[in-house]
């Protein structure tokens, strides 16, 4: 087993719901997020796939039961001591006004700082290693806001590689991407994994969901309605409980993995 599997956290939840006000968007979620893997969470709109993340990373606290690090109540650990070990990429991240790409990508260091043990050369070489895998060092000295979307998003991307973290969650990040740029995104996931990351990643497109992830879960209702092994669990009977999708399930055959071709109608 490589340094980063052997580092990697183990992330739980227990029994967790959600609710704002009467209206529960998380309900009874169990889930073990296995160490090195690489899961998809996949779901229709409005099922909990980005509440399930923001509860995962810590953005948003349950109304019941637990999410776990290490074993350890996930609230009742130190912000940058999580960070460390854990990052997390929302949907729609804000820059500060005029803050170039690098000092954007810089800030994943943060976690790694103390009074004692400020800006050092790893530092600065994790940077210029995240500006490349997300081909952004011919851009690392323009201000985000001149970017394009796809831009923009590589750049919040480098800033979680940057990070260093064992767990990354990154909720839908190939948003505003064109299709080269998304496979090129997932390509990058797909080292990252292999190299011993776990990854769970939100994602739209079932089909690239399913040909880079090993493990899914598929959520319904705010509920997790089927997970485990890709090959194992996506069948033509789960997308018409999950999507209410009439479909063929085929082997991809570029990589034998499920590839979902939907009937005419559609509707399951």
């Amino acid at each position: 087993m490589n340094d980063i599997a052997s580092r990697a956290p183990a992330l739980q939840l227990r029994q967790v719901g959600l609710s704002y006000g009467d209206t529960a968007v998380l309900r009874e979620l169990s889930l073990d997020v296995e160490p090195g893997a690489f899961t998809a969470v996949v779901g229709p709109n409005g099922c909990g796939k980005s509440t399930l993340l923001r509860v995962l990373g810590g953005a948003l606290a349950p109304t019941q039961g637990q999410a776990r690090l290490d074993g350890q109540p996930l609230a009742a650990l130190r912000r940058k001591a999580v960070a460390r070990r854990l990052a997390y990429l929302p949907q729609n991240p804000v820059a500060p006004e005029m803050i170039s790409v690098r000092d954007l990508v810089s800030r994943g260091r943060y976690p790694h700082q103390t009074l004692l043990r400020q800006w050092s050369p790893t530092d600065a070489q994790a940077v210029d290693a995240a500006l490349a895998d997300t081909d952004l060092a011919d851009l690392a000295d323009h201000p985000v806001h001149t970017l394009s979307g796809g831009q923009r998003q590589r750049a919040w991307l480098a800033l979680v590689l940057a990070q260093d973290a064992g767990i990354m969650l990154l909720d839908e990040p190939t948003t505003f991407l064109d299709i080269r740029h998304q496979i090129d995104l997932l390509e990058l996931c797909a080292r990252l994994h292999r190299a011993g990351r776990t990854l769970v990643v939100v994602l739209h497109d079932l089909n690239l969901a399913f040909r880079y992830a090993d493990r899914v879960v598929m959520m319904r209702a705010g509920r997790i309605a089927v997970q485990g092994d890709v090959r194992q669990v996506v069948t033509e009977a789960a997308m018409r409980q999950v999507f209410d999708l009439d479909c063929r399930v085929l082997p991809d055959p570029e990589t034998g993995s499920p590839m979902i071709v939907p009937r005419r109608g559609g509707r399951g």
